[in-house]
């Protein structure tokens, strides 16, 4: 690996939305770290990662950055999900740290397997996760820990799109192997968030369905969760929502705090700004929002405003250069995701059978 006073070469799988829009902005604007391979054959993505990364490198295949002339410190893997286990696996046994974007793996069994391959090659693995820095998720988990909601008993929280016309692609294939549809796409984030505001589930239920005519995958899943503290957690994920409902509800003993709209840095990503960019990351700062669009705090008549914590998602790859450099726990662990993935597997089985899964607690 390098040395601390150079960068850490990062080698990023895939440049479609995931590698594009949110992996290599993020590892460019990370202190430490510097994007030096693009895995890609499609000429498209070429020249379009070379117009925005002029100094990259690419290959032909993920192998070649562990096996060729020019090995990297880091794998990111933002390609399609079949191919997370697989990739993730061979860069661990080859001695190289990996990244991969959500859902690890397509079980928790092969997530579990995944994390005691690392933990015995001594290697990080993280998952990007990157909602757990979306500006309201931030400005909720400090309501929650300062205590400003008393006791929270029912948490609501929701991904909802107005997406009448599958847009098809390996996401909505409905080939199991492909690991498509919204309970592992949104509702990764969804469960993620849950889990980790208010610990581990020990009870399951969900109903998920195929809405639009043509679609092969679920676009409209819903999932209740019980937390061994006792939460509630009601998380709905959807492409079929013609009046979208609010992102975050929650309600505690003393007050209830309800958020609509969406974290910002997406929308951003997409329109090209960048983090640490000055002016090109918005007149306020990088992931901000206008008081127009804040939540509200409070019970019964008394009800307030509360401002929006900036987003953060370059927190993530700074935790993980961060991790890379002293050995400490990275950003989003692979227990962590695996235990996520656990409840999504339930949440599969509850819908098709029709019935609500009891969980197991882990040691």
């Amino acid at each position: 690996m390098s040395s601390p006073a150079t960068p850490l070469r990062v080698g990023l799988v895939g440049y479609g939305l995931a590698g594009s829009v949110f992996h290599a902005p993020l590892i460019a604007a990370t202190d430490g770290l510097v994007l030096d391979t693009v895995v890609t054959s499609n000429p498209e993505r070429r020249e379009q990662a070379r117009a925005e990364h002029p100094d990259v490198r690419f290959a032909s295949s993920p192998d070649e950055l562990w096996t060729g002339d020019h090995p990297v410190d880091l794998v990111v893997l933002a390609s399609p999900n079949r191919t997370h286990v697989p990739l993730a696996t061979a860069a661990l046994q080859a001695g190289v740290p990996v990244v991969v974007d959500k859902p690890l793996a397509g079980t928790a069994a092969e997530a579990y397997e995944l994390a005691a391959l690392a933990k015995d090659r001594g290697l990080l693995l993280s998952v990007f996760q990157n909602r757990r820095w979306d500006n309201d998720f931030r400005t909720l988990r400090h309501l929650v820990d300062s205590g400003e909601l008393g006791t929270v008993q029912r948490f609501e929280s929701r991904f909802e799109r107005w997406r009448p016309q599958p847009k098809g692609g390996w996401r909505e294939s409905g080939d199991p192997a492909e690991i498509g549809g919204l309970l592992y796409d949104l509702g990764s984030h969804l469960v993620d968030q849950a889990l980790t505001l208010f610990g581990p589930a020990v009870r399951v239920y969900a109903e998920s369905d195929v809405r639009r005519p043509g679609a092969e995958v679920d676009d409209d899943t819903f999932i209740a969760i019980t937390h061994a503290g006792g939460v509630r957690s009601h998380l709905w994920a959807s492409a079929t929502t013609a009046q979208l409902g609010p992102r975050f509800r929650v309600l505690g003993s003393t007050a209830g705090y309800v958020k609509y709209g969406l974290d910002p840095q997406e929308a951003a990503l997409r329109d090209g700004l960048r983090p640490g960019a000055g002016a090109a990351a918005g007149p306020a700062g990088w992931g901000t929002e206008p008081e127009s669009d804040w939540g509200t705090l409070g019970a019964g008549d008394s009800v307030r405003p509360v401002p929006t914590l900036p987003g953060d998602y370059p927190a993530y790859y700074a935790a993980v250069a961060a991790a890379l450099r002293d050995g400490s726990a990275p950003p989003v662990t692979a227990l962590e995701a695996a235990a996520a993935l656990e409840v999504l597997e339930a949440a599969r089985l509850s819908a098709r059978e029709g019935r609500t899964v009891e969980l197991e607690a882990r040691s």
